[in-house]
């Protein structure tokens, strides 16, 4: 049986209420994903780590820049080491904030499923 015609049978047995509730719980984008980590209880702790991601973007470029305009090889290995840890840095953050855009993704299906488990209790109780 195809996923839309489960979404139809199962709205057929709700009420409006539940109706609306299950089409909140509908597939996000990306940017709807990225926005939704930054609300609920880590949200601060998504926003600082973005700001950082940011921060430590801005010092890799500066890392990248001054590893071209130097001819030194002492100096050309010193940038090239703190571009390369600010990338692992930015791996970590990126990293951190997916996981949580997924932890996301799991509650929502979690309440879909309630939902559908509550809908088939609520049809077998008539």
């Amino acid at each position: 049986m195809k996923k839309e015609k489960i979404d139809d049978l199962i709205k057929e047995t709700l009420t409006r209420e539940e109706a609306k509730f299950y089409d909140e719980l509908e597939e996000q984008n990306l940017l709807a994903k990225l926005g939704q980590a930054h609300k609920g209880k880590t949200g601060w702790l998504v926003s600082v780590m973005t700001f950082v991601h940011i921060g430590l973007f801005l010092i890799f470029a500066y890392c990248a820049v001054r590893f071209f305009d130097t001819q030194v090889t002492n100096e050309l290995i010193t940038w090239s080491a703190a571009g390369f840890l600010c990338m692992i840095a930015m791996g970590m953050l990126k990293l951190y904030i997916w996981m949580q855009m997924d932890k996301n993704d799991i509650l929502r299906e979690l309440k879909r499923l309630e939902l559908q488990v509550a809908a088939l209790s609520h049809k077998l109780e008539k």
